[in-house]
């Protein structure tokens, strides 16, 4: 039986290099999506994947989904965490409370409202594979982006208080920690960071590399790896863990 697989914010970006990776090992992939435009553009590049337009923030549209979606599938195997937005570049003193509460609301609270639709799902059929997508932010820190920061290690406490709950039930729960991922909202991180700090935006690109071991940025297609194995009975054994795909962070910039 193919794996039943959802995934958040999934239609563009690392989500969809994720969806694509697990519809070409054979799996059902349900997946949301606040952007309309990089919906349109999923259903007609990968026809294979059911991809819907929802806004996370908004509970009843978010349990709307799971409901379609997992009575479509017949079930659920899988759920990937991916939703989450860069939050302000900015020193916290001019952060708004807003921007904050936007923040968490996007890269936080959407990874609880769906762990808590599909825990009992997962709990009933005696397996399933949580992955919640947290950053290296959420093992360092991150100067002038503190929201984000926050959020991140958050999801790594909430990995790791789900996977002591649904443990005994044979379901899984792990987060993946990136690094720079290289990609469009990586650039606009770097751009706003370098105009902030009045630096020419290879001077913030080439910190962020140099304190790692592998001296280059990850790709998407890095992080969708990470997750096919969560997912898969090669990871039997792996719940609670925050790792990272990184290149082996030695020094977190800023």
């Amino acid at each position: 039986m193919s794996q039943r697989v959802l995934i958040t914010a999934a239609a563009a970006g690392i989500g969809r290099v994720i969806a694509d990776a697990f519809a070409a090992s054979g799996a059902t992939v349900h997946l949301c999506d606040i952007d309309e435009w990089a919906i349109s553009l999923c259903r007609a590049e990968s026809p294979s994947l059911r991809a819907t337009q929802v806004d996370l923030t908004d509970p009843s549209k978010l349990d709307q989904w799971i409901d379609m979606a997992v009575a479509d599938m017949g079930g659920v195997d899988v759920l990937i965490n991916n939703a989450g937005t860069k939050g302000p570049t900015a020193m916290v003193e001019d952060i708004s409370i807003d921007e904050w509460h936007a923040c968490l609301a996007a890269s936080l609270d959407s990874h609880f409202l769906c762990a808590r639709r599909v825990a009992p799902l997962m709990k009933a059929q005696g397996h399933g594979s949580i992955i919640n997508m947290s950053s290296m932010a959420g093992v360092f820190g991150y100067g002038m982006r503190t929201p984000y920061a926050a959020a991140k290690w958050a999801v790594i406490g909430l990995t790791k208080s789900l996977a002591i709950e649904l443990g005994p039930s044979g379901v899984r729960c792990n987060a993946i920690c990136p690094g720079s991922v290289r990609g469009e909202r990586m650039d606009g991180v770097i751009a706003a960071e370098a105009e902030l700090r009045g630096v020419p935006a290879s001077v913030v690109e080439n910190e962020y590399v140099s304190g790692q071991s592998l001296k280059r940025f990850v790709e998407a297609s890095d992080v969708a790896a990470m997750c096919l194995f969560l997912a898969s009975p090669a990871s039997a054994m792996i719940s609670g863990q925050a790792i990272g795909v990184d290149g082996n962070t030695e020094t977190y910039h800023l």
